[in-house]
């Protein structure tokens, strides 16, 4: 099966379930008309990359270790910081090699008091965010107020003749990135069958749609929005007990949780479509990380993986080697010896091998609507 083939694999036919959600959103389904699709990002000469990221932990470069006093031990950072960050991998995330290839450093977290540099943007990402309820600790809604207030202070700042991280063409010109949705879709489907799941859907694409809006009242223009990936395929999802395999797909994926994610990122989709024909002066990038992550597991020795569904730090051994009452800082856990030949790290979250895979697929804009390149935002 080629990448192609991944994409169009049984569930998707399930693809006129995201319709069912986009029309309860009244979102139009058409795509956006090549007159009216946005001409492209645009940064003032010489200016450098600026990037603001919300999301959950697939994201968070440290977030919610600064917030919560965590000191993560090894192995978490050992394949390329040497040391845990407060990533939630062995390595690089995505979103660290969207910024290499960018060439600036990688994303401080907004949280993270000593060491942080702003100079080319900061992370709201927090691990475990959702988008609902709104008002709780670290859901999007809040970072995109934490966002507000970072603004505010350093405009400020400037305007006190001190030294502000950012100027106001430097937010003007940055690139706003959202990567969530996630741990809301997993919340449901934990406890509501999948056609209830569906009608869940427009609340947590409403808080989005809110915090796009929101942004751009306050003068962003660029966005780089992302769909989900295939939960379906992550360990701690194959490891809850069933009665028996008829819910796996021929990747032994579970098929209810990959439904659910193609009818989120469908009506998510729409959201981005019906958002860039209400904001014409801005670009709106919806890029789909399911088909990129569930090539993953379907053509996983095209990318070196032996072990597409089985978790690297983990417990309790094969098919999935995960235990929900020992993570990867349990004492007795053991990491693989070569990260590079898994595709989970600890059962939810990718390791760097996967991250540099799927941020090559981002890269590409083969998966992005419109199909605009990552760096085009800002060309120093």
């Amino acid at each position: 099966m080629d990448r192609g083939q991944a994409a169009t694999a049984p569930w998707s036919s399930m693809s006129a379930a995201g319709a069912v959600v986009a029309l309860a959103l009244a979102v139009s389904t058409l795509a956006l008309p090549a007159a009216a699709a946005a001409s492209g990002f645009s940064c003032r000469p010489g200016a450098r990359p600026v990037v603001f990221n919300f999301g959950d932990s697939n994201s968070d470069t440290g977030g919610m270790a600064a917030a919560m006093g965590w000191h993560l031990t090894p192995p978490e950072g050992r394949a390329f910081f040497r040391r845990p960050t407060g990533r939630f991998c062995d390595g690089r995330l995505t979103i660290d090699f969207l910024c290499e290839s960018l060439n600036i450093s990688y994303l401080s977290p907004y949280l993270k008091a000593l060491g942080s540099n702003y100079s080319n943007g900061a992370n709201f990402a927090i691990a475990g965010a959702a988008t609902l309820p709104r008002d709780v600790r670290f859901a999007l809604h809040i970072q995109v107020q934490q966002f507000l207030y970072f603004k505010d202070r350093s405009l400020e700042l400037i305007d006190q003749g001190l030294s502000g991280p950012i100027d106001e063409q430097g937010f003007q010109n940055a690139l706003y990135m959202i990567d969530i949705g996630q741990n809301d879709v997993n919340a449901l489907l934990s406890s509501l069958p999948y056609e209830q799941v569906l009608a869940k859907l427009p609340p947590i694409l409403a808080e989005i749609q809110d915090a796009v809006q929101t942004l751009y009242s306050n003068g962003s223009r660029n966005f780089w929005i992302h769909g989900t990936g295939a939960l379906g395929c992550l360990p701690q999802k194959l490891a809850i007990p069933r009665k028996n395999d008829s819910d796996l797909d021929q990747n032994g994926c579970l098929e209810t949780y990959n439904r659910a994610a193609v009818a989120f990122n469908a009506a998510l989709s729409s959201l981005c479509d019906q958002l860039s024909t209400q904001m014409k002066d801005a670009t709106i990038v919806y890029t789909d990380l399911f088909p990129i992550k569930y090539d993953l597991v379907a053509n996983h020795t095209k990318y070196g993986f032996d072990k597409p569904l089985m978790t690297c730090c983990g417990y309790g051994g094969p098919p999935y080697n995960y235990d929900f009452n020992k993570g990867c800082q349990s004492p007795d856990v053991m990491a693989c010896h070569d990260g590079s030949k898994f595709v989970s790290w600890d059962g939810v979250h990718l390791t760097e091998a996967a991250n540099a895979v799927v941020a090559a697929g981002i890269l590409s804009s083969q998966y992005s609507k419109p199909k605009l390149k990552f760096d085009q935002f800002c060309s120093v």
